[in-house]
Protein backbone atom coordinates (compact mmCIF):
# COMPACT_ATOMS: atom_id res chain seq x y z
CA UNK A 1 0.00 0.00 0.00
CA UNK A 2 1.69 3.62 -1.31
CA UNK A 3 2.03 5.81 1.82
CA UNK A 4 1.22 9.54 2.27
CA UNK A 5 2.58 12.32 4.66
CA UNK A 6 0.06 15.11 4.62
CA UNK A 7 1.64 17.85 6.48
CA UNK A 8 -0.95 20.54 7.18
CA UNK A 9 -2.52 22.82 9.96
CA UNK A 10 -5.89 23.11 8.54
CA UNK A 11 -7.05 19.83 10.84
CA UNK A 12 -10.35 19.70 9.14
CA UNK A 13 -8.59 19.43 5.38
CA UNK A 14 -6.35 16.79 6.64
CA UNK A 15 -9.14 14.42 7.69
CA UNK A 16 -10.90 15.21 4.37
CA UNK A 17 -7.25 14.32 2.89
CA UNK A 18 -7.60 11.14 5.02
CA UNK A 19 -10.95 9.85 4.00
CA UNK A 20 -10.26 10.54 0.35
CA UNK A 21 -6.73 9.16 0.31
CA UNK A 22 -8.00 6.03 2.39
CA UNK A 23 -11.05 5.48 0.05
CA UNK A 24 -8.40 5.33 -2.71
CA UNK A 25 -6.33 2.52 -0.63
CA UNK A 26 -3.65 5.22 0.73
CA UNK A 27 -2.16 4.76 4.13
CA UNK A 28 -1.61 8.37 5.20
CA UNK A 29 -0.43 9.70 8.05
CA UNK A 30 -0.97 13.83 9.07
CA UNK A 31 1.33 16.24 10.74
CA UNK A 32 -0.17 19.95 12.00
CA UNK A 33 2.84 21.79 11.57
CA UNK A 34 6.68 21.33 9.00
CA UNK A 35 8.63 20.56 12.16
CA UNK A 36 6.38 17.58 12.54
CA UNK A 37 6.41 17.17 9.41
CA UNK A 38 10.23 16.70 8.64
CA UNK A 39 10.18 14.47 11.39
CA UNK A 40 7.52 12.08 10.52
CA UNK A 41 9.31 11.80 6.92
CA UNK A 42 12.49 10.85 8.37
CA UNK A 43 11.11 7.95 10.61
CA UNK A 44 8.43 7.09 7.54
CA UNK A 45 9.07 5.79 4.01
CA UNK A 46 6.80 7.94 2.29
CA UNK A 47 6.04 7.45 -1.56
CA UNK A 48 4.70 11.16 -1.40
CA UNK A 49 3.82 14.02 0.90
CA UNK A 50 0.86 16.67 0.68
CA UNK A 51 2.71 20.03 2.02
CA UNK A 52 0.84 23.22 3.10
CA UNK A 53 2.93 26.02 2.90
CA UNK A 54 1.82 28.20 5.77
CA UNK A 55 1.91 26.53 8.71
CA UNK A 56 2.90 27.19 12.54
CA UNK A 57 6.74 26.27 14.21
CA UNK A 58 8.36 25.56 10.64
CA UNK A 59 6.44 26.98 7.02
CA UNK A 60 6.45 24.39 4.25
CA UNK A 61 9.33 25.95 2.41
CA UNK A 62 11.33 25.28 5.22
CA UNK A 63 10.14 21.94 5.94
CA UNK A 64 10.48 20.98 2.16
CA UNK A 65 14.47 22.26 2.15
CA UNK A 66 15.20 20.34 5.14
CA UNK A 67 13.90 17.03 3.47
CA UNK A 68 16.34 17.55 0.33
CA UNK A 69 19.32 18.50 2.51
CA UNK A 70 18.99 15.02 4.08
CA UNK A 71 17.60 13.08 0.99
CA UNK A 72 21.21 14.57 -0.36
CA UNK A 73 22.72 13.18 2.57
CA UNK A 74 21.48 9.47 2.33
CA UNK A 75 19.96 9.71 -1.42
CA UNK A 76 16.73 8.44 -2.85
CA UNK A 77 13.70 11.47 -3.49
CA UNK A 78 10.53 11.62 -1.92
CA UNK A 79 7.73 13.81 -4.43
CA UNK A 80 6.06 16.92 -2.15
CA UNK A 81 3.56 18.29 -3.61
CA UNK A 82 2.79 21.61 -2.62
CA UNK A 83 -0.88 22.34 -1.13
CA UNK A 84 -2.04 26.35 -0.34
CA UNK A 85 -3.92 28.92 -0.80
CA UNK A 86 -1.38 31.33 -3.05
CA UNK A 87 -2.70 30.64 -6.44
CA UNK A 88 -0.48 33.13 -8.23
CA UNK A 89 1.90 32.23 -10.66
CA UNK A 90 4.79 33.79 -8.86
CA UNK A 91 4.04 31.53 -6.17
CA UNK A 92 4.31 28.28 -7.43
CA UNK A 93 7.02 28.94 -8.85
CA UNK A 94 8.69 29.75 -5.34
CA UNK A 95 7.23 26.50 -4.10
CA UNK A 96 8.99 24.36 -7.31
CA UNK A 97 12.53 26.58 -6.47
CA UNK A 98 12.19 25.41 -2.74
CA UNK A 99 12.29 21.90 -3.82
CA UNK A 100 8.77 20.90 -4.15
CA UNK A 101 7.67 18.69 -7.35
CA UNK A 102 4.43 20.02 -8.16
CA UNK A 103 1.56 22.51 -6.88
CA UNK A 104 -2.47 22.49 -6.37
CA UNK A 105 -3.93 25.71 -4.99
CA UNK A 106 -7.20 25.92 -2.46
CA UNK A 107 -9.43 25.45 -2.31
CA UNK A 108 -8.54 21.84 -3.46
CA UNK A 109 -9.16 20.40 -7.10
CA UNK A 110 -9.71 17.16 -5.79
CA UNK A 111 -9.95 15.36 -9.51
CA UNK A 112 -6.49 17.37 -10.07
CA UNK A 113 -4.99 16.38 -6.48
CA UNK A 114 -5.44 12.60 -7.13
CA UNK A 115 -4.03 13.06 -10.94
CA UNK A 116 -1.13 14.94 -9.38
CA UNK A 117 -0.51 11.84 -6.69
CA UNK A 118 -1.09 9.10 -9.15
CA UNK A 119 1.49 11.05 -12.04
CA UNK A 120 3.73 10.09 -9.10
CA UNK A 121 3.14 6.68 -7.24
CA UNK A 122 0.87 5.33 -9.98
Amino acid sequence: MRRILVVDDDVVLCEVFAVLLRRADFEVDLAGDGLKGVEMWEKGNYDLVLMDVQMPRMDGFEATRAIREKERMRGGHTPIVAVTAYALRKDEEQCLAAGMDAYISKPVDFKKLFETIRGFVG
